[in-house]
């Protein structure tokens, strides 16, 4: 089975807009486990715009499923975090530093040496590593190279053209998903995959091993609650 890691960012969006620690972030990942999360999901920004590095530390001491952290690590203050935490994952995402969301993954050809020396500074700690790449057949090969334990595919544009042709939204994600397994790379997924998209994207990649899913899950829950909205993604996998 797939499994579902939530991404709490916009829980701490939603605190830092009033300041105070209502909605507590600390207590939502509790209760996303207790609901049925496979896992939780951060990714903190140099200018802790949501989730806090302090948030990052708190979280650590209650994590009972699986922890990801997600970020730039040309950020030393990110590097610092992750092998202080030692989470069970950290997925490495070029992003820039005012981006406002991740949009594009590493070019893993011109960016090979350096991310075969970021990658085994993680893995010397004892962290498995996943690196955020675009659905390229070659990119993904040039992945394996790096030494890197897993990938996520980037899915904006799968979510983006799902509901014109979704044969054709996904093409590229199963020929880039093939490439990955014939390398030995594990797979994970995310970036606006959705209650309608998500069986679909499943469905056309068998070895999918986790999908961390924060804005839609979040926005969703606005309607259906948390607890109940967190199994319609469980069943969707």
């Amino acid at each position: 089975m797939t499994k579902l890691s939530v991404n709490i960012n916009k829980i701490a969006t939603l605190r830092n807009s009033r300041g105070g620690n209502n909605p507590d972030v600390i207590q939502v990942a509790v209760d996303c486990q207790k609901f049925g999360a496979d896992g939780i999901t951060v990714h903190p920004r140099p200018d802790e715009r949501h989730i806090r590095y302090s948030d990052v530390y708190g979280l650590s001491k209650i994590i009972t499923t699986e922890f990801n952290i997600e970020g730039n690590p040309k950020e030393d203050k990110f590097v610092n975090l992750v092998l202080d935490v030692k989470p069970h994952q950290v997925t490495l995402v070029p992003d820039d530093p005012g981006q406002l969301t991740s949009n594009h993954g590493w070019d893993t050809i011109k960016e090979s040496n350096y991310l075969k020396d970021i990658i085994q500074v993680f893995k010397k700690a004892g962290i498995r590593v996943s690196i955020f790449v675009d659905p390229l057949e070659h990119i993904v090969a040039a992945a394996a190279a790096t030494g890197t334990d897993r990938i996520e595919l980037y899915t904006e544009d799968y979510a983006r053209n799902y509901k014109s042709n979704k044969e054709q939204a996904v093409a590229a994600y199963i020929r880039a998903a093939a490439v990955a397994s014939q390398n030995g790379l594990g797979i994970n997924a995310g970036h606006d995959l959705d209650l309608d998209n998500l069986a679909f994207f499943k469905q056309s990649i068998p070895a999918l091993l986790e999908v961390s899913i924060g804005h839609a899950l979040v926005s969703d829950a606005l309607y259906f609650g948390l607890e109940n909205v967190i199994q319609l993604y469980k069943r969707k996998l």
